[in-house]
């Protein structure tokens, strides 16, 4: 009897063992959507990190779809979440978490890792990446909006290629001076994200223009019609910039050419504009009006339900070797976003890359005047609300109290059913 019982513990064991080994080498594949927003190649840059993540792990596929831009992507994710086919992953705005919220299609992250991981992300990415003491995604390709300014442009004006502007004084006046028939003295874009460049100047005037909770706007704000008036001012009264509608795209363009001398523009162009930049550049703060202020902006990695566990597991995993501190770092240096983990600027590479190359720091140390970028319930609805009223200032529809106040009111329409 006794030896039955061995013999039985022994079959026992060789097939848990095969049960395990079939289990560790089972084929995963996975989805992972990802935006490209911006100039640079980082399309190629995602392919040999996903070339890199398969290598390690064999076993899994990590299917890359680029969904071109952030609305995009959503449009896509959202399409395939309600055919039934959701992602496992996908990078999208910071921004969309109510949306995604609200449709109740993301995992939360908080039980996933520990809190000695988050704790590492920067606390002005990790606002838009959590409700209280939820978190709901991880902060990955991340941004503030940054000056940057053609030195040799400078020089030519008289001005001091080590000393950009600080204050919407200064902006003017350094403007006016390098201005020229051939040049203007600045551009800031005004399609696509013309929200989050009103928001820097309401940040730098006094304060942001919506609540935390996802469910207030302040668009008609005095401080908020106070920084549209400026914005209005640099073209039509100053004249150092185009009137009009000025393209997201073509911003980079204009300053790589020399037909403007200084550009508002994420940080996520950084590495763009040092591989093609035929001239000597500085990247600063945004200029302060009362105070210095950016949004950050920026995608962040989102889980998605309804995905098997064993995809699921893969999916935390590759968050995993995506967020790694070293892997932040590259990231870092090939695309010009901030690393988002404050262990990455330990590491010896990116120590290395900020001592050659000091514009690096400029957004990471401008988070420290940072805010939450626009976030509320019906978020992509309310965003076209505010782009379209700004969109009809800048072309004359209407006026800035007009278009603000009318947006305002929209805004509180469609939030109306989160009051409360």
């Amino acid at each position: 009897m006794k030896g039955k019982v061995l013999s039985l513990c022994a079959i026992l064991v060789i097939i848990l063992a095969a049960c395990s080994s079939t289990t560790s080498s089972e084929e995963v594949e996975i989805d992972f959507y990802f935006p490209v927003a911006v100039g640079g190649p980082i399309a190629n840059i995602v392919d040999d990190l996903v070339d890199e993540f398969e290598e390690e792990n064999p076993n899994i596929t990590v299917n890359a779809n680029f969904g071109g831009s952030y609305a995009e992507t959503m449009t896509q994710v959202m399409a395939s979440v309600q055919g039934g086919n959701p992602p496992e992953l996908a990078v999208l705005f910071s921004i969309d978490l109510f949306t995604l919220l609200e449709n109740d299609v993301i995992e939360e992250m908080t039980p996933l890792f520990d809190e000695a991981y988050f704790d590492d992300f920067y606390d002005g990415f990790m606002a838009n990446s959590s409700i209280g003491d939820e978190v709901w995604s991880i902060p990955f390709q991340r941004s503030t909006i940054v000056l940057y300014y053609n030195k040799n442009a400078f020089a030519e004006a008289g001005l001091d290629p080590d000393q950009p502007p600080t204050t919407w004084d200064e902006l003017v006046e350094y403007g006016k001076k390098l201005t020229t028939d051939e040049q203007w003295g600045l551009e800031i874009p005004s399609t696509g994200y013309q929200y989050w460049m009103l928001q820097a100047l309401t940040l730098q005037t006094e304060d942001n223009i919506m609540s935390y909770d996802g469910k207030e706007t302040y668009f008609d704000a005095p401080y908020v019609k106070e920084s549209m008036d400026f914005w209005m001012d640099l073209s039509q009264e100053h004249q150092i910039m185009p009137e009009g509608v000025i393209e997201w795209a073509t911003v980079p363009s204009d300053f790589l050419s020399g037909k403007t001398a200084m550009m508002y523009h994420t940080t996520g162009n950084l590495s763009n504009v040092k591989e093609n930049a035929e001239f000597d550049f500085g990247v600063s703060f945004l200029p302060a009006n009362n105070q210095y202020g950016s949004p950050t902006g920026g995608g962040n990695i989102y889980l998605f339900k309804d995905v098997p566990e064993e995809n699921r597991d893969a999916a935390i995993k590759f968050i995993e070797f995506l967020t790694e501190p070293e892997r932040v770092a590259q990231w870092s240096i090939d695309t010009g976003y901030v690393a988002t983990r404050e262990s990455a600027y330990e590491t010896d590479k990116l120590k290395k890359y900020v001592e050659e190359f000091p514009a690096a720091l400029v957004a990471r140390e401008q988070l420290e005047y940072s805010d939450s970028e626009l976030a509320t319930y019906q978020n992509g609805e309310v965003q076209k609300i505010l782009n379209d009223n700004i969109q009809s200032i800048l072309t004359g529809d209407r006026t800035v109290d007009e278009a603000l106040e009318r947006a305002q009111q929209q805004a509180e329409e469609v939030l109306e059913p989160f009051q409360d």
